[in-house]
């Protein structure tokens, strides 16, 4: 499966921006699917993450109750809506999919990544 991010920007802080993810190559409902994000000098880290049929959806701390990670596997196609952000959220931000039903937090569980999508915002 190829993936494919967009939506980053540059924001105010406060403000928000809705990332996608669009897979080709295979359909989306074959996988879950995570967020991460990388900021610089810095490792990549977990963001959010959902399993196949969006039962179950999981967010690190530092974005619990701002970030909303979702999907529509009938546009083959992942979100993360981000709200209240802040400048501690600039990154590079990069979706990923692995097999299997349920949903992961570690970067070696990911089997595919798409390329990043800069996200910036200014205090």
């Amino acid at each position: 499966v190829q993936l494919q991010a967009s939506g980053g920007g540059l924001v105010q802080a406060g403000g928000s921006l809705r990332l996608s993810c669009a897979a080709s190559g295979r359909t989306l409902s074959n996988y879950a699917m995570g967020w991460f994000r990388q900021a610089p000098g810095k490792e990549r880290e977990f963001v959010a993450a959902i399993s196949r049929s969006s039962s179950s959806t999981y967010y690190a701390n530092p974005v619990e109750g701002r970030f909303t990670i979702s999907r529509d596997n009938a546009k083959n196609t992942m979100y993360l809506q981000m709200n209240s952000l802040k400048p501690e959220d600039t990154a590079v931000y990069r979706c990923a999919a692995r097999g299997g039903n349920w949903a992961a937090v570690y970067v070696s569980s990911f089997d595919y990544w798409g390329q990043g999508t800069q996200v910036t915002v200014s205090s």
